[in-house]
């Protein structure tokens, strides 16, 4: 593995306060994960394991000679239609091998890949073109994704080249590797993409208003180190299974980067939809040595029946991308034996907080920070809060940038500058550090609610309900009241088998008031089919608060109109 080249640190570290003395990073100049890290194990390691793909009829294993081979007639296919440095090129690639080819491709080039998800809309395809300048647009060969990115030409005028993977298309360029050369020379140093370039451009999940453009430099995987080595604990020669499609972020945390840095091979499941049953069979099958996967995928997970299949290669599972309840995560221990550690970041950053190896288990808790990272909780005035007490996460940047944090927002100047205020990033997010230095996730500032002068989380009545066999999905929000200025509402999604009416909520409420301090129980419960989600899949709490702030509208007007009168 390449690790070494890269920290000095030594591989039988015991202990948590170890690992924040000894960690630091070597950052080359001019590196190139494509050239530096791919490259030098295709050369030095040929036959290692670079890529373990299947999907549901076949499967194709990817050494590192045959990684760096098809990366460079991506890269030369990409050249022959005038892609180069600076250029954005969107991957819409699902979980297609291809991906990783092209992605590799964009970054020898030193062009900006900006991987996309494909279940974008035309009008969000015609966002994304405009917003960062895409060139060109590669998707594998879905015809009504590519319908949809069709629908969206006319409105984008800088596109030049829309590119298949797979079967012909009309008007399309099919991807033929055949044709191009398993060469690519590396550029001169003059030519070649500096440490600080942007090498990623990734948007946001857009819970709230439209999707941000975070921007991503060369070194950025170099960060990742972190969250493969020693938060994954991924294993030499072992194999990594992160359950992400490449659009989203988690997909560079756990499919590519710190994996292969760490000398993991990295599996891929190419899934047309999530099937609980499906995912344990791949794992059985492949025996894989690590997992992370978002709590909703463990939320799945438990209510299978896992004793059917043999998880015995299972060393290590981890979970991130929202908080994780700890009802989830202690079924999960007693069905399988393997402890889920948590860890917290966002797509502007590499792994913030974990719960690393050496570390006690506090379930529901993130953790503590990772090395680098100088992370705070902070009040409204800026100070750090004590103990028990929630606030902002921020990252101190006094000291310098951590390695991995992104360079700024896209074309959004006033928004970099909202978010990096003095020497301290501003992550958005609320929790509470405890007092052996354990963080334990509140949520989004926008999504906390103020009831009675209490300041009461989501994530924290949500756990609660999501220990009642009744819910399969829930989300806590405010709403507002004349005289608590906020009251606590809880949507959910009831359960198979449990019928959604009056008497189970006012059973919900009562389990919520048993479990809890009285002021956090949800006064109103609304049961709903289906929740209204991101294209990530994450909940969008706005779009209920909206929807909840226009059914109260008249109400409000009402009592308005009743205030003037009594004062009349």
């Amino acid at each position: 593995m390449l690790l070494h080249d890269y920290v000095d640190i030594d591989d039988n570290i015991n202990s948590y306060e170890e690992l924040q003395k000894e960690f630091s990073i070597h950052i080359p100049e001019n590196f190139n994960f494509a050239y530096d890290v791919v490259d030098k194990y295709a050369t030095e390691e040929p036959d290692r394991r670079a890529l373990v793909w299947c999907d549901d009829a076949s499967e194709y294993i990817i050494n590192f000679a045959t990684m760096a081979k098809e990366t460079n007639k991506a890269a030369n296919f990409l050249t022959a239609l005038d892609v180069k440095k600076g250029d954005a090129v969107m991957l819409i690639l699902r979980r297609r091998y291809e991906f990783w080819f092209f992605l590799l491709a964009l970054h020898k080039i030193g062009a900006v890949a900006v991987p996309a998800t494909n279940m974008l809309l035309e009008k969000d395809i015609v966002y994304r073109n405009n917003a960062a300048g895409i060139k060109m647009i590669i998707t594998l060969d879905d015809p009504h994704l590519q319908t949809e990115v069709e629908k969206a030409l006319p409105a984008s005028p800088t596109i030049k080249h829309l590119v298949t993977v797979g079967h012909d298309r009309t008007d399309w360029t099919r991807y033929k590797p055949a044709c191009f050369s398993e060469n690519f020379e590396r550029p001169s140093k003059s030519d070649s993409p500096k440490n600080e370039d942007i090498m990623l451009l990734y948007f946001t999940s857009g819970t709230a208003g439209e999707p941000k453009m975070v921007l991503h430099n060369f070194t950025y995987p170099l960060g990742h180190i972190v969250t493969a080595k020693y938060w994954q604990n991924v294993k030499d020669n072992g194999l990594h299974l992160t359950v992400a499609e490449t659009g989203w972020g988690k997909a560079m945390w756990g499919k590519i980067y710190g994996q292969w840095i760490a000398g993991s091979a990295v599996f891929v499941y190419d899934m047309l939809s999530f099937v609980p049953q499906k995912l344990l069979e791949k794992i059985w099958r492949y025996r894989i040595t690590t997992f992370c996967a978002p709590p909703t995928v463990y939320r799945y997970l438990i209510k299978t029946d896992i004793r059917k299949f043999d998880l015995s290669s299972l060393q290590y599972c981890t979970t991130a991308g929202e908080a994780l309840n700890p009802e989830v995560s202690n079924k999960f221990t007693e069905m399988t034996g393997l402890k889920i550690r948590e860890g917290f970041g966002q797509t502007e950053t590499t792994l913030i907080i974990a719960t690393f190896p050496w570390m006690k288990l506090k379930p529901g808790s993130m953790g503590r920070p990772s090395p680098g990272y100088d992370v705070d909780v902070i009040d409204a005035e800026g100070a750090s809060c004590k103990a028990g007490e929630a606030g902002e996460i921020v990252l101190r940047l006094d000291k310098g940038r951590p390695f991995g944090i992104f360079s700024g927002y896209y074309n959004d100047e006033a928004l970099t500058k909202q978010a990096f205020i003095g020497n301290v990033y501003h992550t958005g997010d609320v929790a509470v550090r405890d007092e052996d230095g354990y963080f334990w996730f509140s949520g989004r500032i926008d999504d906390m609610i103020k009831s009675s002068g209490y300041r009461i989380s989501p994530f924290e009545v949500e756990s609660v309900l999501q220990q009642h066999p009744a819910v399969l999905e829930c989300a806590v929000t405010g709403v507002y009241d004349p005289h608590r200025g906020q009251i606590v509402k809880a949507t959910i999604v009831a359960a198979p088998g449990y019928e959604a009416n009056p008497a189970l909520g006012r059973e919900l409420q009562d389990y919520v008031k048993r479990e809890t301090a009285l002021y956090k129980h949800p006064r109103i419960i609304e049961f709903v089919e289906e929740m209204p989600k991101t294209i990530s899949g994450k909940i969008r709490r706005s779009v209920i608060r909206a929807e909840e702030a226009a059914k109260n509208i008249g109400n409000r007007v009402m009592e308005m109109t009743k205030n003037i009168r009594q004062q009349k």
